[in-house]
């Protein structure tokens, strides 16, 4: 009781701190050419399937008369960085991995997909988007089939992208060879996670997380996952604590640890991640060499999909459940707690305001 009055007298005085002095600037690291790296993402739409249709900004690594067979990646956003169209990309470092450097760490390069939610009417990445998600993902390896690589299609995101890579695992495990959620708003059942019982896994997420807390969801989902895992040596576990961005400068939340995925893993001095651990699922330490990090990982694992339309319907997620993760605060002390729910306000004023 005690615990929960402190938190509901946190959130009334981040309010008046948010409504009675102004929206507090914050410095965010930014990497160098980002915004060049951006522009290459192109706009294109999958099919309608039951209510929506999906969006996607997408970068491609195909170039004039090119036979190469390339991964595809698919990136889902988090909750309120889907909100315009564009933002997808814009909302994270995500397009680092459209740089030649990165592009070489897959071998020849890959395809880039980022997906976009229809929050615009108030969908979050919820149960009536799977299918239009899949849909569209079918629909860009047709478009794309002679350069995409259908045994090498991964998928990750963070927050409810985290939930959403983990329901487009669960439900369709035959067109992906490893997931990558990041802080995800979701904990499937056991039931659900035999599902993907052979599919590598790497999961990211920070023991101070404001929204998607540490201890309730993301490591008894990681326990889980490792009770049933077929391949616990190709499973992963990022643990973070106080989030940074890659040059070791704070984040505006611990919330954002999608940031060290979207570095690949390494900061910008090529070392290990600020506050980072990685352990396997068998509980053993993982230390990464640059410049082998998540797209190394990543770019090791292939499938048996062949890339053909898969059956209508929710696959594996048909009849379960599309409850999400409430919102919970688990911080040292009162102060941190009302600095992570102001920079959470204001992110989201920043936001709806462009």
């Amino acid at each position: 009781m005690k615990k929960m009055f402190s938190r509901i007298i946190a959130l009334v005085l981040a309010l008046c701190c948010v409504f009675g002095s102004g929206v507090m600037a914050s410095a965010a690291y930014t990497p160098d050419g980002i915004g060049e790296l951006r522009e290459k993402f192109l706009p294109g739409e999958g099919p309608v399937k039951g209510q929506y249709s999906v969006d996607y900004r997408y970068f491609s690594p195909v170039t004039k008369n090119d036979t190469t067979k390339y991964p595809l990646v698919v990136w889902c956003h988090g909750m309120g960085d889907g909100n315009k169209e564009g933002n997808q990309v814009t909302k994270s470092h995500v397009a680092l991995w459209a740089s030649d450097e990165y592009q070489k760490r897959f071998g020849k390069g890959a395809f880039i997909f980022c997906a976009r939610s229809r929050e615009e009417k108030g969908v979050f990445w919820d149960n009536s988007m799977v299918e239009p998600l899949r849909a569209a993902i079918e629909d860009f390896i047709a478009k794309n089939k002679a350069n995409i690589d259908t045994t090498k299609i991964y998928i990750g995101g963070y927050s409810m992208g985290g939930k959403m890579t983990y329901k487009m695992a669960i439900a369709y495990p035959e067109m992906f060879a490893a997931a990558f959620p990041i802080c995800p708003a979701w904990a499937p059942s056991t039931a659900l996670l035999e599902k993907i019982k052979d599919m590598p896994v790497w999961v990211t997420s920070s023991t101070k997380d404001p929204i998607v807390n540490y201890g309730i969801c993301v490591e008894p989902t990681w326990n889980k996952l490792c009770g049933v895992t077929t391949v616990p040596e190709k499973c992963r576990f990022s643990t973070l604590t106080t989030v940074c961005y890659a040059d070791g400068s704070k984040t505006p939340s611990s919330h954002h640890a999608w940031y060290s995925v979207n570095n690949d893993m390494f900061s910008t001095e090529n070392g290990a991640y600020p506050n980072m651990t990685i352990v396997n699922g068998k509980g053993e330490t993982v230390k990464l060499t640059y410049p082998n990090g998540m797209i190394s990982w990543l770019a090791s694992h292939k499938s048996d999909y062949d890339g053909k339309p898969l059956a209508d319907g929710m696959g594996n997620l048909e009849g379960a459940s599309n409850t999400d993760i409430p919102i919970s605060f688990e911080f040292d002390g009162i102060f941190d707690i009302i600095m992570e729910i102001v920079n959470m306000i204001i992110g989201f004023i920043k936001s709806f305001l462009k």
